[in-house]
């Protein structure tokens, strides 16, 4: 009977084993690109704590870019597989990109604003005040143009009845702002995190103007070219999987995911990576849904009004949801946590979204 007992558990571990044996001989190499900034951070987490390797794959993930325009770049030359970026790839799609956006990495599938991330600093001296947008009439604010950080600045202008003309908008990696603003080049600067959390800590006198405040929804794409994710299903669903556990854990470990963070973007401290972590956990969703689409659409619309962009492209023809959609089918434990996306914009495959 003991023999028989044996025979019968071997026999049920075989799937599992085999499973087990066929990752760790051979995985799938990938390499993903990731942008200096904390919103980004499951990537390192997913290679850490050992998700990318559970799910099959092996994951190079290239040096924090500066911005999602170099990040884009980098993809377009064929440095890496896939990266995680936004609002840049609206202006690389009107160039002539074929990108597909697949997953979130820093969003919200469950309502339409989402901008935790954001904030606008302001200098000591500068005549800017605490929640006054339209102090800022006349100001020089550092922005990264094409990027997340310059459609907020648009958004709260917008908010303050402010034109683009108002301001004066100074082209500056989020990097380079706190320095930016200590030496008075800049009166504030908009940026995602750490950007802000460091210049509070290191600026004297700085203001946080407004952080976040639903002022534009956020766009955060797992993006790749059209050719390269029509050959790799399989190979996006395990990296959505993956990703999509490493979010969980952050949003569950925040300090230790801050921890991690310290060893992948340079020069970020243990104190300003859990203040931003913080932030960061309130908008980590890879799920994808109806308010996606209309963030992306929104953006689009609001930057070919304000003259930024001279034309528009249909949002259908590049985000592809059906990969997220089959993870959060297979693997429902992992969004557990997250609140239940509403049925009026939950998708399924084959969806289509209208204005």
């Amino acid at each position: 009977m003991r023999r028989i007992m044996l025979q019968l558990c071997a026999l049920l571990l075989l799937p599992s084993l085999a499973l087990a044996l066929a990752q760790a001989k051979d995985p799938i190499k990938l390499k993903v690109g990731m942008v200096n900034a904390v919103d980004m951070l499951a990537l390192p987490i997913a290679v850490e704590r050992g998700f990318f390797e559970k799910y099959g794959l092996d994951v190079t993930i290239a040096r924090p870019y500066a911005t999602g325009i170099d990040a884009l770049n980098a993809l377009q030359a064929g440095e890496t597989d896939m990266v995680q970026a936004g609002v840049p790839a609206i202006g690389a799609i009107l160039r002539g990109m074929d990108l597909v956006f697949f997953g979130n990495f820093s969003g919200n599938a469950t309502k339409l604003g989402s901008d935790a991330t954001l904030a606008l600093i302001a200098g000591k001296d500068s005549g800017i005040a605490k929640g006054d947008l339209k102090s800022l009439k006349g100001k020089k604010i550092a922005t990264s143009f094409g990027t997340i950080n310059h459609l907020y600045i648009l958004g709260l202008l917008e908010k303050a009845g402010l034109a683009p003309t108002d301001v004066t908008l100074i082209n500056t990696p989020p990097p380079e702002m706190s320095v930016a603003l200590l030496t008075k080049g800049v009166d504030a600067f908009v940026s995602w995190d750490p950007a802000p959390v460091i210049a509070m800590k290191d600026v004297p006198g700085a203001i946080e103007v407004i952080r976040g405040g639903d002022v534009i929804s956020y766009l955060g794409f797992n993006i790749a070219l059209r050719p390269w994710v029509e050959k790799n299903g399989p190979t996006i669903e395990k990296f959505l999987a993956a990703v999509s556990e490493a979010d969980q854990w952050m949003r569950k470990n925040p300090k230790q995911a801050a921890a991690i963070g310290t060893r992948w973007i340079p020069g970020l401290k243990p104190d300003v990576a859990e203040t931003a972590m913080q932030h960061n956990v309130q908008q980590v969703d890879r799920r994808i849904s109806a308010h996606n689409y209309r963030a992306l659409w929104k953006a689009q619309n609001t930057l070919q009004r304000l003259g930024v962009i001279k034309s528009v492209f249909d949002v259908n023809k590049h985000i592809e949801p059906k990969f997220i959609l089959n993870v959060m089918k297979t693997y429902p434990d992992l969004f557990s946590d997250l609140q239940p996306i509403p049925t009026d914009v939950a998708i399924k495959p084959g969806f289509v979204f209208k204005p």
